[in-house]
């Protein structure tokens, strides 16, 4: 192995699950769909870094897009959805909004793979239990910002 190569070689399964703290099931889907691949050659568009969070429609995930040579968020929708007619539409209409919008406080999407949505990788700390009123204030002008933007275009 020459230098460089750790950074250009895809994870195995098990790699990715060690750093993911995610089940091999998810892996098994992620190799189905090409998110990664289960071997140590280069492949695959995009290489899960780490975990980065989750919510109510998936988890995300900080990976690069090997394509594009940048850091991109990956919001998977967890596989108990994917037979979920209501649910796989509320994530194509998340998809189908973000596209619509474009503003300097909203993440940016830059595509949609089979039960992901791939965006712009978006760097910083959640902010931590109470904050000074001046940061507080900072923040919530920044969300307004961004929420009369997407209400004038019929979002919110």
């Amino acid at each position: 192995m020459t230098p460089g190569d750790n950074e250009q070689r895809a994870f195995t399964t098990f790699e990715a699950a060690k750093i993911c703290h995610v089940t091999h099931h998810s892996i098994k889907n992620w190799i189905k769909q090409g998110l990664i691949r289960a071997s140590r050659t280069p492949g695959g568009h995009y290489r899960i870094l780490e975990k980065i969070g989750a919510g109510g429609m998936g988890e995300v995930y900080r990976a690069t897009d090997r394509t594009l040579k940048r850091q991109v968020a990956l919001k998977v929708l967890p596989a108990a959805f994917a037979t979920d007619a209501e649910r796989l539409a509320r994530f194509q209409r998340e998809a189908e909004v973000l596209a619509s919008l474009n503003h300097p406080n909203i993440a940016t999407i830059h595509g949609v793979e089979e039960r992901a949505l791939v965006m712009e990788m978006v760097e910083g700390d959640a902010p931590q239990g109470p904050l000074p009123f001046d940061d507080a204030w900072k923040i919530a002008s920044q969300i307004a910002t961004a929420l009369e933007y997407a209400h004038d275009r019929g979002v919110v």
